[in-house]
């Protein structure tokens, strides 16, 4: 949302999240946006999140630390409007319970030589949607699992905005 508070062409207009605890609802109430907490019921049945979505006039969507698989009427209703960012080079490391440490822990007993981030669309399964960006780093033998997650933690923050921007504007590679 920093990034695009004083963008002329991109506005957020509303966060949506199924965690009552998390952090993105105070953030979006500090840049005074909307911010509502769905069920999984609201989610997958009763098509409440998508009409939320179209009464915001939201046009793109975009994904960070959601773990459910996006219903279909979603996808249909934002089809290749639905971003997601995952915390390794896919196809690597990614699918159904692949997140966060659990992603940091196979990289760092698989003896890779490198990590880093994966920016796609989103389809109707984990983590397969075509790729849009890539950003690596590299990794040391001596790296933790804090290590490493660190510096993915440093490549999200540095090219996930910069790469949502480009993609609502049309202006990716």
């Amino acid at each position: 949302m920093e990034h695009f508070k004083e963008n002329p062409e991109i506005e957020v207009v509303l966060v949506l999240t199924n965690n009552p605890q998390a952090m993105v609802s105070q953030r979006a109430n500090r840049f005074q946006v909307p911010a509502k907490v769905f069920s999984k019921v609201e989610f997958r049945e009763t098509g409440e999140v998508l009409r939320w979505l179209r009464e915001s006039g939201v046009t793109h969507v975009v994904l960070a630390g959601f773990l459910w698989l996006i219903p279909m009427d979603l996808l249909q209703a934002y089809s290749n409007r639905i971003i997601n960012i995952h915390p390794s080079l896919l196809p690597k490391y990614g699918g159904k319970g692949m997140y966060g440490e659990k992603v940091h822990a196979a990289v760092r007993h698989s003896g890779d030589k490198e990590t880093g981030i994966s920016i796609h669309l989103v389809n109707e399964r984990f983590d397969e949607g075509k790729i849009l960006f890539q950003a690596h780093c590299q990794i040391d033998s001596s790296d933790t699992i804090d290590v490493i997650a660190n510096k993915v933690h440093r490549l999200e923050h540095a090219h996930y905005p910069q790469v949502i921007e480009r993609w609502v504007l049309n202006t990716l590679d």
